[in-house]
């Protein structure tokens, strides 16, 4: 699992069956301060994240295929959960604001 922030999406004209009314997002790896950043990556969004949000990102295509109760699909990276806060060190991180009506 991976934890990260959702910087972008993508948008395609035509995509592969296992993607269809699903959005492809792309997260940014969280790491700790002074480690160095990994690169971003595209990830299937199972959750309705959105830019800007913290996210739970499962990493590995059997996994992932399991999340998407899909055991054919061709993906690697599903986002599973949208995180709320984190703690870390003593300290109570908020990662995301709650949606307002």
């Amino acid at each position: 699992m991976i934890l990260g922030k959702v910087v972008g999406t993508v948008v395609t004209t035509i995509s592969h069956r296992d993607y269809k009314n699903r959005r492809l997002l792309v997260v940014q790896p969280l790491g700790l301060e002074g480690e160095p950043p990994d690169e971003a990556f595209i990830a299937l969004d199972n959750t309705h994240a959105g830019i800007g949000d913290t996210v739970l990102v499962n990493r590995e295509g059997n996994g992932a295929r399991q999340a998407l109760k899909n055991p054919d699909a061709c993906v690697i990276s599903v986002i599973v959960g949208i995180v709320d806060s984190t703690y870390l060190q003593d300290q109570s991180v908020t990662t995301s604001e709650p949606a307002t009506p």
